[in-house]
């Protein structure tokens, strides 16, 4: 890693931008690049992990908490579709107040009444609730697979050293927790994303120690379709509000190595929503294949001052500008034959 940790930090942006790029184009020589439409649905923002980077969450009997009903997470789908989504972001904070059978009568109301692809739960939510409720986390996500999860994303991340979770998010899964509990998915099946929150606290060699770790459980079982890349955004948070904002440099850097060395993760997601378009755009050249989601809606990062939006027309006149063609996608990365003239949708994240 002596290697790569000097390419990072010393190699010309441009250089950096340029090895990423190469190893974009030999997986995806198509000159495609891709985008989907989904909406993010936080549950509840009632949450015991007492992260320091997060402005979402409220503890219990916070006057400001909230959980969804079902008929609300409903119309929001329906909202949702009407606008092109194909699936939903579903996540949430850690509320001891809801039972299990509550998640899983959600998924199974969703599929009979309002149908689309679950993209839900992440790790730290499952080990969360494998306390909770003295559960295995595989039979768990047994459970949730069998009342209509989809697939899992990757958040609660951040960073995969345990020095770096005990300083910023000592509650939550640890970091080998965190990856075991990815690896059980992958297992029983279940397609995952992976991310890396930085910026809080942790030192450069171990973002690249997170890269290893992701690189080495994606060579083991191949379940990971992407990952997403994106910087702390401090505005709000109850201990990180004193911390810097990253600028585009440093995100440009870091995606471009996790491009180079994530070369088995097949899909590398743009973060315009923390750091706005252009950026964003710029990223398809340091090894991003895809522009991320329309986002309909995004209630964590607009927690910390961070709102960008766009519409689906403008997404494609960027990836053309950025000279690829640009293509709507399902969780899967399959394509989705629509004509570029499609739902605009406006997105608030």
């Amino acid at each position: 890693m002596k290697e790569l940790l000097d390419l990072y930090t010393n190699a010309p942006l441009l250089e950096l931008g340029a090895e990423a790029d190469r190893v974009r184009r030999e997986i995806h020589p198509h000159n495609t690049v891709t985008y989907i439409v989904d909406r993010n649905i936080n549950y509840t923002n009632v949450c015991v992990a007492d992260c320091g980077f997060c402005a979402f969450y409220r503890r219990p009997k916070h006057a400001e908490g909230w959980t969804l009903s079902y008929e609300q997470i409903g119309a929001k789908i329906d909202e949702a579709k009407a606008l092109g989504a194909v699936q939903i972001l579903m996540q949430g904070g850690h509320n001891p107040y809801i039972p299990f059978e509550w998640y899983l009568d959600l998924l199974r109301y969703i599929k009979r009444y309002h149908p689309i692809h679950v993209h839900g739960f992440s790790p730290s939510e499952v080990d969360f609730w494998a306390t909770l409720y003295r559960m295995k986390p595989r039979t768990i996500i047994q459970e949730l697979a069998k009342a209509g999860l989809d697939s899992i994303p990757g958040g609660g991340g951040e960073i995969l050293v345990q020095r770096v979770r005990d300083e910023v998010a000592k509650k939550k899964a640890g970091a080998d927790r965190w990856l075991e509990i990815m690896e059980i998915a992958h297992g029983e099946g279940m397609k995952t994303s992976v991310t890396m929150m930085y910026g809080i606290g942790e030192t450069l060699a171990e973002r690249l120690e997170h890269l290893r770790r992701v690189r080495e459980v994606q060579a083991r079982t191949n379940g990971f379709t992407a990952f997403i890349t994106w910087p702390l955004q401090p505005e709000n948070t109850p201990r990180m509000s004193h911390m810097p904002k990253t600028d585009a440099t440093e995100y440009l850097r870091t995606v471009a190595i996790s491009r180079i060395i994530l070369d088995n993760v097949p899909n590398l997601q743009s973060s315009w929503v923390t750091m706005g378009m252009k950026v964003g755009q710029i990223a398809l050249r340091f090894g991003c294949n895809d522009f991320g989601s329309l986002m309909i809606e995004e209630n964590v990062v607009s927690a910390a001052n961070t709102t960008h939006r766009t519409t689906t027309a403008e997404m494609e006149r960027l990836i053309r500008d950025a000279g690829f063609v640009a293509a709507r996608r399902r969780q899967d990365y399959s394509i989705i034959p629509v004509e570029s003239s499609g739902t605009p949708g406006a997105v608030a994240a």
